[in-house]
């Protein structure tokens, strides 16, 4: 007679219907259905949790772009003046600030237009 591994082979369910726990209906009753729920969602998770990066660096892409504007910079020449005045601040930092803290803000652009300038006289020179 073949030996099943009950235990194992119930354990292995439970597990599974527990991750299911809070889905709808037989997705969250019946270990096949559940089964192919939770790994759908787990596929999902793991996309998105590298979506969620790329999303949130747009979303402070925007908002620096929006803060530097209306300090009269674009936002790619305010990038080039924070690597020129080799000032490490990056996006989400630059995005509170520009949110949160205006004053400081102003002055992280003031010194990122001083680099430029001291860029371009060091290109003339």
């Amino acid at each position: 007679m073949r030996a099943t591994n009950s235990p194992a082979s119930r354990k292995r369910r439970n597990r599974m219907l527990q991750a299911a726990k809070g889905f709808r209906m037989r997705r969250s009753k019946l270990y096949r259905y559940a089964s192919d729920a939770v790994d759908h969602g787990r596929q999902y998770a793991y996309r998105d949790r590298r979506t969620r990066k790329r999303d949130f660096r747009a979303l402070w892409q925007v908002r620096i772009n929006a803060a530097a504007r209306a300090a009269g910079i674009t936002y790619s020449r305010l990038i080039e003046g924070l690597k020129a005045a080799q000032i490490a601040l990056d996006r989400k930092m630059l995005a509170d600030l520009a949110a949160t803290d205006a004053v400081a803000f102003g002055e992280v652009v003031k010194q990122a237009q001083e680099a430029l300038k001291a860029k371009a006289a060091a290109v003339k020179a």
